[in-house]
């Protein structure tokens, strides 16, 4: 995995994390559900790399 690959997955796993916080705080269960989403999204990136990376 690019290291440009490795900071767009944390980033986008950062936010995540920030947007499930947020919502919970305000009871904003949309929001919350968005940010479990996207930190699932930046996991499933990141084992593809992985997994790109050992058959490479």
């Amino acid at each position: 995995m690019g290291i440009v690959d490795k900071a767009k997955n944390a980033a986008e796993d950062a936010i995540g994390k920030a947007k499930e916080v947020v919502g919970d705080v305000t009871d904003n269960k949309d929001l919350e559900a968005e940010g479990k989403k996207d930190q699932g999204v930046s996991g499933a990136k990141k084992v593809g790399e992985n997994i790109k990376d050992k058959l490479s």
